[in-house]
């Protein structure tokens, strides 16, 4: 759903003297057509009269408000927009980073990195509380421990009077720092955080998704005071994000109301599972009692991360899963040799010679299998084939209407097969109808109405995707024919 731009404007004009035409241009072009991925760094820029707030999506957006201007502001807030026209791409800021000190190797998918790696944490319960294999909770507990930084800025549950789940904080040591472990498929804005640690000069580190850390990179060009304080950046493989309405949507499934919702585990691991095979907990009242439901992830109707639901668009034109302005980047190890294993196993992309050192220093306390980037690339192929193949056709039919979008590193392209065009064109309905379709539910008061309206969607989507009758006899035939022919 589209924030009405008149709205907006008009609101930055009654709130201003003077709009700065910065961020006039923000609200025309990436507010208002959807691309703003709430990140909340506009926000945090010094003058800038934007809050960020949850919209009727359950999205974060910036806002005119909370913050009096009376003079004419003079924010460059399209320098720090990761979807703006006017800010730099990934690939600029990595060979900025990584290139020129470090000798760092170039691959189209990862960026810039030293090494790669497939592995998990073996000491203390790391991999145990962790979404996968606990590289990411290790690594930053490193920071801590070798007092490299003085905390760490990443996302944890929120103090339940706020009625937001997640929300990013600030640890300071190894306990409040695990209490942060697992992803969170929700939500999240830095504006916050981020004039806390320019009123509190410290070491900092910060972790987020790729376009999260792309924003941080922007603001510390901008800000000498982040600049100084955010040593280290860590990156999560990024599928896509979801608004408030995921969360809530599985908690309304498992029989707590998305009001009544107060805690939820987007990842809790299922023994004797493959590591794909997980399942979801939530925490809720149902009749003013607290209960507790969870089920395995692939019997519950929101959770098929292939059909999108609740995704923000910006996810539609970002072609960074891989964290490419980060220092490190943890994700999920998707590859047969490691999917089998319950407890999790982490891809790891190094780019950061500092962090490649304490990495070889302690593999008495991790177990790492360097691989190549073709590995890496394989474990999250699917995400990056819809990031780049599916960017390529998205931007293509954005050009041909005329309308606005963001400059991305890959190019406009009709060149792909009219099954592909198909699949790429469900998906957007797919993600934008699940927004109506949850706003029908509350109306009527009832899950299924959620699940009726999205029914024949979903059902017109696998059709699709899944494998023709004619494709499947044709590859038993050609198993077959290799099977006698080996014999």
């Amino acid at each position: 759903m589209i924030i009405d731009p008149i709205g907006i404007v008009s609101t930055l004009i009654k709130g201003c003297e003077i709009m700065n035409e910065n961020i006039k241009e923000l609200m025309d072009t990436v507010v208002r057509n959807d691309y703003c991925i709430g990140c909340g760094v506009c926000a945090s820029l010094q003058g800038s009269p934007l809050s960020m707030k949850l919209n009727e999506d359950g999205k974060y957006i910036p806002f005119l408000g909370g913050k009096s201007e009376k003079e004419e502001i003079d924010v460059d807030v399209l320098a720090v927009c990761p979807f703006s026209n006017k800010s730099k791409k990934e690939t600029e800021i990595g060979n900025e980073l990584f290139n020129q000190e470090n000798n760092a190797t170039f691959n189209q998918f990862t960026g810039f990195f030293i090494k790669n790696y497939a592995g998990y944490v073996t000491e203390g319960n790391y991999r145990k509380n962790g979404s996968s294999g606990g590289m990411g909770s290790w690594i930053t507990a490193q920071l801590l421990k070798l007092d490299l930084v003085d905390a760490i800025i990443h996302v944890k549950s929120s103090n339940e009077e706020k009625n937001i789940l997640f929300e990013y904080q600030i640890s300071y040591n190894e306990e409040e720092l695990l209490k942060g472990t697992k992803s969170r498929y929700y939500p999240v804005e830095m504006s916050h955080v981020l004039e806390f640690v320019k009123s509190n000069p410290g070491r900092y580190a910060i972790v987020g998704i790729p376009c999260f850390i792309k924003s941080i990179r922007l603001l510390a060009d901008q800000d000498t005071a982040i600049k100084e304080s955010i040593k280290f950046c860590i990156a999560l493989v990024c599928g896509h994000l979801k608004s408030d309405m995921f969360a809530k949507s599985i908690g309304w499934e498992l029989g707590i109301e998305p009001e009544q919702l107060k805690e939820i585990d987007f990842r809790k691991k299922l023994e004797d599972r493959y590591a794909s095979d997980y399942g979801v907990e939530v925490v809720g009242l149902k009749e003013g009692n607290t209960v507790v439901a969870s089920k395995p992830t692939k019997e519950l109707y929101t959770t098929n991360w292939g059909h999108g639901l609740f995704k923000y668009n910006a996810c539609e034109f970002c072609d960074d899963i891989l964290g490419e302005t980060a220092d490190i980047t943890v994700g999920d190890a998707w590859l047969p040799e490691y999917v089998k294993e319950s407890l999790g196993t982490n891809i790891i992309v190094v780019r950061n010679p500092l962090l490649q050192k304490i990495i070889e220093n302690n593999l008495d306390k991790v177990h790492l299998d360097e691989i190549s980037t073709e590995k890496i690339y394989q474990s999250q192929a699917s995400g990056i084939r819809h990031r780049r193949e599916g960017l390529a056709y998205r931007l293509y039919l954005k050009d041909k209407k005329g309308e606005w979008r963001p400059n991305k590193r890959t190019n406009p392209s009709k060149n792909i097969s009219s099954k592909r065009k198909q699949v790429y064109e469900k998906r957007e309905l797919l993600y934008k109808e699940s927004f109506i379709a949850y706003k029908t539910a509350l109306k009527n008061q009832d899950f299924k109405a959620f699940v009726n309206y999205m029914n024949p969607i979903i059902s017109e989507y696998d059709k699709i995707v899944s494998p023709s009758k004619v494709r499947m006899g044709l590859s038993k035939v050609k198993r077959e024919m290799l099977r006698l022919i080996r014999k």
